[in-house]
């Protein structure tokens, strides 16, 4: 169970998340959405774990590798964003929420 802290982090990191993807959709996948469907933080708060919906589908596998191949950088963006709100920035970890859901439609 995420305690109250874990959820309030969650939710500032969810909507800066947003912001950061909606960027990087603009210069680097143009006609793509990338949303930030969910978030969960460790109870440590030192990994972030961050489920993406991208639209079209058929871009996710692009998406997740650029996401996998540039975390360091997004890290960074997190933290100029966040660094007055959090001591520690939280390691990122993303999950396609796309691919969860076609996995589980399959499984069925």
């Amino acid at each position: 169970m995420e305690s109250k802290r874990q959820k309030k982090i969650a939710s500032v990191l969810q909507r800066d998340l947003a912001e950061i993807f909606r960027r990087q959709a603009a210069s680097h996948f143009p006609g793509t959405l990338i949303t930030v469907s969910k978030v969960r933080v460790s109870p440590d708060l030192g990994l972030v774990r961050s489920y993406l919906s991208v639209f079209p589908v058929e871009k996710s596998d692009d998406v997740l590798k650029f996401v996998k191949e540039n975390t360091s950088k997004l890290r960074a963006e997190l933290a100029k964003q966040v660094r007055n709100q959090l001591r520690i920035i939280p390691t990122l970890y993303s999950v396609s929420y796309t691919h969860l859901r076609a996995h589980e439609t399959r499984g069925n």
